[in-house]
Parts: C-alpha cells; sequence; structure tokens
C-alpha cells in the first residue's frame, strides 16, 4: 500500500523539506495587530523551486463600530515571501462546511503548505498520525487566508456577545464576510486579485459571500471556488413530497454501484454508465416519480427494471423503496450481503455494522475511520509545534455547537441566486465547481441541475466551469484526484485573471 501525503490528499515527503521555523515578533506599530500572533518563517520545495513563506496564526479580534470587541475569530495565513506589489500577488480565503467544520480539511488535505499521510486510496494509516510537506500546495499561485467560522477551530464570542450573534446563514456570512473586508483592508490587500474556495457548506457561504461582499462594501472578487457544491438545498432533502433529489441522486449511486461490481459487465466504463443514468433520470425517471400513485403497472415496472441495471439492488427491494432511493438506506442495503456499509461522503469506503438486519449505517466510515483522527492530531500538532501558537481551547474540527443553524429564507435555502447576481453585476466573475462522483452529501448532479436552472445571460454561462473526480466529498485524498485538482487549479487560476497578468 503506498503511502502519500494527504490530508485528504497525499504527498510525497522526500520531494519537501522544511528549514526549522523561527518565531517573529508581530510589528506593534499599528494596535490592530493582535499581540498574541505567532508569525512564522518557512521554506517549501516545489519540483526544483524552492518557496520562502510567512505563516501568521492567531486571532483577529471583530469589533463594532463603537470599538467593542464582539468575537475573536482564528485564521491562518500563509505568504510568498519577496512579493512586494499587492497588485500582482492573488490572495485566496478558505473555509470547510458543516455547518459547524473547521478550516483543517482543506488546509492540511490540499491546499496548505502541509498534509495529512495517508495511502494513496485514501486510507488512513496506524497511529501515531504524520503530516509531511505538500508539493501540490495552492500557496504557489495566491497567498491563502483559511478562516474558522464562530465556534469551528478556536474562534469563539468575545465580552458579552454570544455564538448565535454569528451563526446561522445570514451572521455567518456578516461574520465571515466582515473578516475578509478587515484582513485586506489590516494587511493592504485591496489590490490585489481576490478568490474565495468553499467546500461542502462552504460552497453555500462561498456562493452567498459573493453577493454579500458586493453589496456590502462594493467588493468584487475574481473567482468563487466551489467545491463539492450544495447550492439549493432542496436537491438533495429527500422529504416526503419533495422527489426532486431522487434523479438527482440516482447517477451517485449508480457510480457507488459500478465501483462495488454490482453491476454486470454492459458498464465497463464510468463515464459510458453515467451519460446513460443522467439521460434517463433526466427524463424516464423524473416523468415517473411526478406521477405519483398514478403510475401505471407497465410503467412502474419499467422503471424498477431500469433502477435494478444502475443500482445491481433487487427488485422487490426498489418496489418496497416506491421507486425512490435514500441516502443511508442505499449505503446499508448496497454491500448487505457482504455485511458491510458503503460510505456517505466517499462511497468507495466501507465499513461493518453491529446490527446487518437494520436499514440504516451506524456510522459513515468514510468520515470515522478515513478522516477524522488523523486530522485531529495533525492539526493540533502542527498548530503548536510548526506555527508556534499556543491555545489551550478544544480545536474544534467538525462540531454541532453551532446549532440551532438559522436560516431566514424558505424551508431549503438556495444560494444560486445571490451568485447569479454577483456574476451579472461582476461580469468577470470566474466560477470553478468541483464534485466527485462517489459523494452522496453533494451528489454532482445535483449541482449541475442547480447551475443550469440559473437561467445566466448566455455570454455568462462560459463563466462557470466543472470538473469531476473519481473520488468523493473530499476528493483530495485519493492521490490521482488530488493531482488532477491542482492541475484544474492552475488553470482555473491562469484564467480567471485579468489579462495580461
Amino acid at each position: 500500500m503506498k503511502r502519500v501525503c494527504i490530508a485528504f490528499a497525499f504527498i510525497i515527503p522526500s520531494l519537501l523539506f522544511a528549514q526549522p521555523d523561527t518565531r517573529e515578533t508581530p510589528p506593534k506599530s499599528k494596535d490592530w495587530k493582535e499581540s498574541n500572533l505567532s508569525v512564522t518563517k518557512h521554506q517549501l520545495k516545489i519540483g526544483s523551486d524552492m518557496l520562502n513563506y510567512t505563516a501568521t496564526t492567531g486571532y483577529m479580534t471583530i469589533k463594532d463600530e463603537k470599538d467593542t470587541a464582539k468575537a475573536n475569530l482564528f485564521f491562518i495565513a500563509y505568504t510568498k515571501d519577496g512579493e512586494g506589489d499587492p497588485s500582482r500577488r492573488p490572495i485566496l480565503f478558505s473555509f470547510n462546511g458543516g455547518p459547524g467544520s473547521s478550516s483543517v480539511w482543506l488546509h492540511m488535505g490540499a491546499l496548505g503548505p502541509k498534509v495529512v499521510l495517508m495511502t494513496d486510496e485514501g486510507n488512513t494509516l496506524p497511529p501515531p498520525y504524520k503530516y509531511v510537506d505538500n508539493p501540490n500546495t495552492w500557496l504557489d499561485k495566491a497567498d491563502i487566508v483559511f478562516i474558522d467560522p464562530m465556534m469551528t477551530g478556536f474562534t469563539r464570542p468575545a465580552g458579552r456577545s454570544t455564538q448565535n450573534e454569528f451563526t446561522g446563514y445570514e451572521n455567518d456570512l456578516r461574520f465571515v464576510g466582515d473578516f475578509i473586508r478587515l484582513y485586506i483592508t489590516r494587511y493592504s490587500r485591496w489590490s490585489s486579485p481576490k478568490f474565495i474556495a468553499g467546500e461542502s457548506y462552504g460552497t453555500t457561504r462561498a456562493a452567498g459571500l459573493s453577493g454579500y461582499l458586493q453589496d456590502r462594501y462594493n467588493l468584487n472578487v475574481n473567482g468563487i471556488i466551489l467545491i463539492s457544491a450544495i447550492l439549493d438545498f432542496g436537491t438533495v432533502r429527500t422529504d416526503r413530497g419533495n422527489d426532486v433529489p431522487f434523479p438527482l441522486l440516482l447517477p451517485t449511486f449508480a457510480a457507488t454501484s459500478w465501483y462495488h461490481k454490482k453491476l454486470d459487465s454492459r458498464y465497463p466504463n464510468l463515464n459510458s454508465l453515467l451519460q446513460e443514468v443522467q439521460q434517463f433520470a433526466s427524463t424516464e425517471y423524473a416523468a415517473a416519480l411526478q406521477k405519483g400513485d398514478k403510475i401505471g403497472d407497465a410503467e412502474r415496472n419499467t422503471i424498477i427494471n431500469r433502477l435494478h441495471d444502475y443500482t445491481g439492488l433487487s427488485k422487490e427491494y426498489l418496489d418496497e423503496n416506491n421507486l425512490r432511493l435514500y441516502v443511508g438506506r442505499f449505503n446499508k442495503e448496497l454491500l448487505r450481503k457482504e455485511k458491510k456499509t458503503v460510505g456517505r461522503l466517499d462511497s468507495r469506503l466501507t465499513g461493518q455494522d453491529y446490527d446487518q438486519a437494520g436499514d440504516q449505517y451506524d456510522y459513515d466510515a468514510s468520515l470515522d475511520i478515513a478522516i477524522y483522527g488523523s486530522y485531529t492530531a495533525a492539526i493540533n500538532d502542527y498548530i503548536r509545534r510548526d506555527l508556534k501558537y499556543e491555545n489551550e481551547l478544544p480545536y474544534e474540527m467538525l462540531t454541532g455547537r453551532v446549532r440551532p443553524w438559522v436560516n431566514s429564507q424558505d424551508k431549503y435555502l438556495n444560494v444560486a441566486e445571490p451568485m447569479r447576481a454577483a456574476m451579472v453585476k461582476n461580469p468577470f466573475l470566474k466560477v470553478w465547481i468541483c464534485n466527485g462522483y462517489y459523494d452522496m452529501a453533494t451528489p454532482y448532479y445535483a449541482t449541475d441541475y442547480v447551475v443550469h436552472h440559473m437561467f445566466l445571460p448566455k455570454d455568462l454561462q462560459k463563466n462557470i466551469s466543472f470538473t469531476y473526480y473519481e473520488a468523493g466529498h473530499m476528493m483530495y485524498i485519493h492521490k490521482p484526484s488530488l493531482l488532477k485538482l491542482k492541475k484544474d487549479y492552475d488553470q482555473f487560476i491562469s484564467e480567471a485573471l485579468p489579462k495580461p497578468f
């Protein structure tokens, strides 16, 4: 089994050579430079080139206009040394989702200068866990600021504030958006090309921020990067009465069945299978579901047969589930005979349950086995040992402490509209969407559906690009997908920057 530097990624340790860090005292000439920041110097070898960079770790205190402290937002910023002209150096703001997730997954899985060591396929290694230099870091093309939203990482309320002032869709947008404005102000980055990258619910946040930053601060960004995108929750919530998600989930179920060899030899190729399934899902299957109990027996049997062909599940099971397949049930049923379950975040990965007869899995193997322990150990060690930052609070990786998460919109939050409006107001804004075929949390075909229902002007539709990966939610834990993601990132940045640049 090959080892790889990953953090949902993998990297070859021999390619990178980190130099000892030296702690520096933050400048005291400006009182907004919080005294608890740790500033350290580092080196990273990428191919034949040496990248020298500075890491700034700690809190930025968010205050109101009466100079009252409201929150302490924890961030880690990496800036390339020797770049004198901010207008020539892009800056990327990055976060994960949840809601309730810190930025650790993108940070130590793909984008940052260090990654968690995993296998090439994305499986965890035995403890003690390790992290290594990342030759595929995105830092070579842009400075990166990793943001931990409220109650994630070390971020906490300050003074008399309470966390619910910063959680929920609208409050979260203001909190993160205000930090971005404050950061580019304090560090003189208004003239820099600006990018925002989010994963999972972080894509919901990123799409919303594209509108918030424009409307509140007249701050336009060059690019939005949506990794494992979820823009309209009505496309994934399989509530009774909502039939929209079922056709959009089917291609992911089919891909999972194909990966685990549950389909016959008619489908030797994943891409050709998915093209066929997508066509069926958007036409015959969607039309059949819309008929409800008015569907005739002949049509019902035809749909059952096609679902059986694409998933390998028994016709009896498909009939009992009323032609509708659910995340959770499918994860339990597909490999039931092998007494295994498939993961939700990454359905390539498998687990085992106590109760083999149940209809739901006990845990998500792609989260609890593959990544949780290794990433927790890595970020806690890295922050203290490499970044020289001390904080005795628990670093909240993925927490329920942000709940309840309030959304003042309709039941199904849809952020495609604010992103569409932002693209119309800023016709230079580019959007790059990355999705994994084996991701049941944010199925790729649901994202495709939402984007093609934004009704962008035709001349702006070319500003949105899609890339797909034979992996799951964190596609970067799969080494081939990690390498492809970096290559796709390099191309996106090049195309999104103004010309000449």
